[in-house]
């Protein structure tokens, strides 16, 4: 019987800074296929703390870089939108919490996937404790431990 097909998937990976521990491609691919069983096109973008800060601040309006925005653009049929992650707080509080920066890389691509999705953990408890419990699950079938334990 032949495999099943998944939706297609158009992802662009930028890396807009450089470091030997930001994933591979294939990591990053894997990561969001895991997150998003729909057809979807994406971008991932890898930045340092200054894009990270000013798109926080132009889109947000908060002036600090934090670890991943997302930015939506369609739910459904097609997911469309663009994930950035930012380097220097990954790597910070990946060590500040004692995982791996690959680990962390993996939660953080997969939280802004479920964003896409349209998933919100600051909508109320109960729809951040069900994002949550999607993450570990999610994570745990890519081999990571659960991010908030």
């Amino acid at each position: 019987m032949p495999k099943p097909r998944l939706p297609e998937l158009h992802l662009s990976v930028q890396y807009a800074c450089n470091n030997a521990a930001l994933p591979s491609r294939p990591s990053v691919r894997r990561w969001v296929r895991a997150a998003c069983p729909l057809p979807a096109e994406v971008t991932v973008r890898f930045v340092d703390a200054e894009e990270g800060q000013m798109l926080n601040r132009d889109y947000r309006e908060k002036d600090y870089a934090t670890n991943v925005l997302s930015f939506v653009y369609e739910t459904g049929p097609v997911v469309q939108g663009d994930l950035v992650v930012c380097l220097p707080v990954v790597l910070k509080e990946a060590a500040d919490q004692g995982k791996s920066v690959d680990a962390h890389f993996a939660h953080l691509v997969v939280h802004g996937m479920l964003h896409l999705q349209a998933y919100d953990h600051e909508t109320g408890a109960e729809d951040a404790r069900r994002m949550e419990a999607l993450e570990t699950k999610i994570l745990a079938g890519l081999g990571y431990p659960d991010p908030y334990s």
